[in-house]
């Protein structure tokens, strides 16, 4: 990819692993002509350090624009009221995918959903602001790490409402 440009970071080296345990499938998905398709995307800047930006599997694609819930995640927890947020995917007739929030806010703190949708507007361009947003828990696996297939499994179902 150009410099700045985001794309699939993939290594190759001695390093690499050779394979999946007992599965073929996997590693034929992960592993060609000696490369190693890590799943992560990123971009390298203008003095060649590189930079993570998402996983290729959270990647929403509404309207044929790539979303990095990332960069989102980043914006919300910049919200003084906001105690954790994470971005997904959610299936859309019209877009194939949508950008939703769950969001959930500080103990003591009132938070409306119009609030969001004015914060998103101020710092977030059109097409990457969640057109969904849900209040609730993020659920996180013991290394912090937010349990995104739990949230698309929840709100898969939930495409139509306000957008921010």
């Amino acid at each position: 990819m150009p410099q700045g440009q985001n794309g699939e970071i993939i290594v190759k080296g001695a390093g690499v692993m050779r394979e999946y345990y007992k599965n073929q499938q996997k590693t034929a998905e992960t592993l060609k002509d000696g490369w190693l398709y890590t799943g992560d995307i990123g971009r390298v800047d203008e003095d060649g350090f590189f930079w993570i930006t998402d996983r290729k599997k959270d990647v929403i694609i509404t309207g044929g624009e790539n979303i990095y819930p990332v960069e989102i995640e980043e914006i919300l927890h910049n919200h003084p009221g906001i105690y954790d947020a994470a971005i997904i995917g959610i299936p859309d007739e019209r877009l194939g995918e949508i950008a939703a929030a769950v969001v959930d806010i500080k103990p003591g703190v009132t938070l409306t959903e119009a609030e969001l949708i004015d914060f998103c507007a101020k710092n977030l361009a059109h097409f990457k602001r969640p057109r969904r947003i849900f209040f609730g828990k993020v659920p996180r696996n013991p290394t912090g790490k937010i349990e995104k297939p739990k949230l698309r499994e929840k709100y898969k179902g939930s495409s139509s409402s306000k957008a921010c």
